[in-house]
């Protein structure tokens, strides 16, 4: 497990830009974390990374959002409204898991049905500084396994 303090919201998207470098088509990344905890601000900075930024929207309401260039298909789901993985299940939801990069907000939901590897990064604010966010990233698997998580911040 890695522990990332991330001093602001740029940072938190510049970490996220600079780690999106690895990322490549099948992988996923579950994110968790309370409301505000700086899971759509990282998804901004992995989209920044593949030239997207500026097409982000919050998929609340339709649950899976799409940004692709000439190179790769992002999916960025939100898992929240969901009530169980049953109904992740009907929207065919598994069988984006190979079409691109996927990345859960609230995806806890279904780790059950998660391919053998992903990154799983939870959010949380700092209590004394609200600017401060701590990402605590676990890989699963074996695909993350040998990458220094902390080699993509930057002073």
């Amino acid at each position: 497990m890695y522990e990332i303090i991330c001093k602001s919201e740029y940072k938190t998207k510049e970490y996220a830009r600079n780690l999106a470098g690895i990322l490549k088509k099948g992988d996923v990344i579950v994110l968790s974390g309370e409301l505000g905890a700086g899971k759509t601000k990282f998804v901004e900075g992995l989209l920044n990374h593949f030239g997207l930024q500026d097409e982000i929207s919050s998929p609340t309401f339709t649950i899976v959002n799409e940004y692709k260039n000439e190179k790769i298909s992002i999916f960025h789901f939100d898992l929240y409204r969901l009530s169980d993985i049953y109904e992740f299940e009907n929207i065919g939801g598994e069988e984006y898991f190979n079409k691109g990069i996927c990345i859960f907000e609230w995806g806890e939901l279904i780790e059950d049905i998660l391919p053998n590897d992903y990154l799983k990064i939870s959010f949380s604010k700092q209590n004394d500084d609200e600017n401060i966010r701590i990402l605590n990233i676990e890989t699963v698997g074996d695909r993350f396994k040998e990458i220094d998580f902390y080699s993509f911040l930057e002073e």
